[in-house]
């Protein structure tokens, strides 16, 4: 009994043998990520705004692409500019019907009696959310790592109300307007970002130490709306703190959620610290419409000398159109085009002048689309 026990007892005990190669998983096989419904695969159209500056550069870049890659969606092109003074009827309805818009940057002048397009539009659509992901790209220098910041700002209140008149000659009023509706909204939908995202932290940005009972408001609906998740991890910082701490010691930050005029500057610090303005996506989001443009306000029009030299970074804008392409539910073509850009940033051979290069807008179009799987 023990000898014919023998055998068996060595075969148990034995390694494994390693297994064939066709038992290995396929580290380049595809998941499933998406279960369309029928008709889903339908081209949709996007409503398209070339802008002013280096708009047209950028969006003619976004074009190409997804021509190159077959992708389901056709443009909608308007031409306006920032010196107008509304945004076309027509463009609003079109926005309004399609629900989906790619923009490039639109000129605001300064001063005078000129609204910005940019604000017109948010307030038009209930473009509540505007939305910037500041992040570390592979291959790309920067002074810090493992930065990876979501900015989630109110957009329709706030100091952008629009609310200015001058009481006397020499003096100026303008009205900050913060409503606990509009604080609630955003914090909800940070929170709720933070959730489907995989988000651990939301950080309310804001000056209740003196404006106490604006920002107090926007705080009190922050902590409100925390309760109701108790799974992410919910803190504060006084904006000014939030700025040292943010070209200190970016990589504590995770989803910041602030109000409208605080959100604009620190995304613009936090794409500045992650690689410039050039490569940070963004768009904004309504309960029926979106808009989807460069993430940071920062050169989004650029200048003459870039325009005239067709050198601007469309980085920032084709990342933008794969958030486009997720949002409208064609996830398989914005991986696509997210690892082609990150894969021509990696390499370094096609980078434009902010990024340490000399590249054209187009030679970095050509490499985008020759790495497109």
């Amino acid at each position: 009994m023990a000898r014919r026990a023998l055998p068996i007892i060595k075969h148990l005990t034995a390694r494994p043998a390693p297994s064939p190669l066709w038992l290995k998983p396929d580290p380049n096989a595809r998941s499933v990520t998406y279960m369309p419904r029928p008709g889903d695969g339908a081209p949709r159209p996007v409503t398209l705004i070339p802008g002013d500056g280096i708009g047209p550069l950028v969006t003619n870049a976004v074009e190409q692409v997804m021509d190159a890659m077959h992708a389901p969606v056709y443009f909608e092109r308007y031409d306006i500019h920032g010196d107008m003074k509304r945004v076309p009827q027509e463009v609003l309805d079109s926005i309004r019907k399609n629900k989906v818009c790619l923009k490039g940057g639109l000129k605001t002048p300064v001063g005078g009696g000129v609204n910005s397009l940019n604000v017109q539009l948010r307030k038009e659509l209930d473009l509540y959310a505007s939305l910037v992901n500041c992040f570390n790209l592979p291959g790309l220098p920067t002074r810090h790592e493992n930065v990876d910041i979501v900015v989630i700002r109110e957009n329709t209140e706030g100091e952008y109300s629009g609310l200015e008149h001058e009481v006397v000659p020499g003096v100026v009023e303008s009205l900050k307007v913060i409503t606990k509706f509009c604080s609630e909204r955003i914090a909800k939908y940070a929170f709720e970002y933070a959730y489907l995202n995989n988000r651990k932290k939301v950080t309310a940005v804001h000056k209740a130490n003196i404006m106490k009972l604006a920002d107090g408001l926007f705080l009190e609906s922050c902590r409100e709306i925390a309760t109701k998740y108790p799974g992410i991890k919910y803190n504060e910082i006084i904006v000014d703190n939030c700025c040292m701490q943010l070209v200190s010691k970016p990589e504590q930050f995770d989803v910041m959620v602030t109000p409208n005029l605080y959100g604009n500057l620190v995304a613009n610090t936090a794409a500045g610290i992650a690689g410039g303005t050039g490569v940070m996506p963004g768009g904004n989001v309504g309960a029926d419409h979106a808009v989807f443009e460069q993430g940071a306000s920062a050169g989004n029009v650029g200048n003459e000398k870039l325009t005239d030299q067709k050198k601007a970074n469309p980085v920032a804008l084709l990342l933008s159109s794969a958030m486009m392409l997720r949002h409208l539910q064609f996830p398989s073509f914005a991986d696509r085009l997210e690892t082609a850009v990150k894969r021509v940033i990696s390499e370094g051979k096609c980078r434009t002048k902010d990024l340490g290069g000399d590249s054209s807008t187009q030679e970095v179009v050509d490499a985008v689309i020759a790495n497109l799987d």
